[in-house]
């Protein structure tokens, strides 16, 4: 694991912040000038390109969450616990993200900023799962392993609710529209497709570089908290 992350961090620092800033203006961009005007529902539709790819990328990174979750407590490296947490808390910031700009798409077409519409009620709950999450985690130190393995527990049974989200406009009777992108033919023109694509980079790229930042401020958290500890043990030696 070690030669692995010395391999990638040089990615985090000099790749990353340039692919971002390229994919972030391209998303911008399209979704202002070049993609067309949805005929229904107007210039707000442009929300799209940002609300769409938050919410995929935000089902990665609690994912992600929870699969290092899985792996501090199979292999007790508490360098897991910091990717997680850090990957929790993009995942917290994206989810409001989708919140945030459903609710602003949602006002014109909808006539209300919120409803307790299942797609919305479970996603919310998501939220507020992983902010829970964050803040039992926040309560221990960085280098606390009983708390970090209970909070690794109750990330992945967080989890759970993604698939509950992704099948709520299924099960139930909700205002969000059946899929017309994950399909085999999706019901929006090339141009749509392609701006949406980009979108889908930009926010892949940005939580990435989000994570990868949080994960250094983490580790280096853990690494201060050892040095004290180890100071301490000598003072009291």
């Amino acid at each position: 694991m070690n030669q692995l992350l010395r391999r990638l961090e040089p990615l985090g620092w000099n790749v990353l912040p340039p692919v971002v800033g390229v994919a972030m203006t391209a998303m911008i961009v399209g979704a202002l000038a070049a993609a067309p005007r949805e005929i229904i529902e107007g210039e707000v539709q442009r929300l799209m390109y940002l609300h769409v790819p938050s919410a995929v990328i935000m089902y990665g990174a609690f994912g992600f969450t929870a699969f290092a979750s899985v792996m501090l407590l199979w292999k007790r490296d508490m360098r897991w616990d910091a990717a997680a947490r850090s990957a929790a808390l993009v995942g917290v910031f994206l989810c409001s993200m989708v919140l945030l700009s459903g609710a602003i798409w949602g006002k014109p077409i909808w006539g209300v900023y919120w409803t307790w519409d299942a797609r919305l009620t479970t996603t919310l709950i998501l939220l507020l799962i992983y902010v829970a999450y964050l803040l039992a985690r926040s309560v221990a130190g960085p280098l606390d392993e009983q708390a970090a393995r209970y909070a690794a527990i109750f990330a992945i049974i967080g989890v759970v609710d993604i698939p509950i989200i992704q099948m709520s406009v299924r099960w139930w009777r909700t205002l969000h529209p059946q899929p017309i992108i994950f399909r085999p033919n999706p019901a929006l023109p090339d141009e749509m497709l392609l701006v949406l694509l980009i979108g889908f980079i930009a926010v892949a790229s940005l939580a990435t570089w989000l994570i990868f930042l949080q994960w250094n401020t983490e580790r280096a958290a853990q690494r201060v908290s050892a040095l004290r500890a180890e100071v301490d043990h000598r003072e009291m030696a």
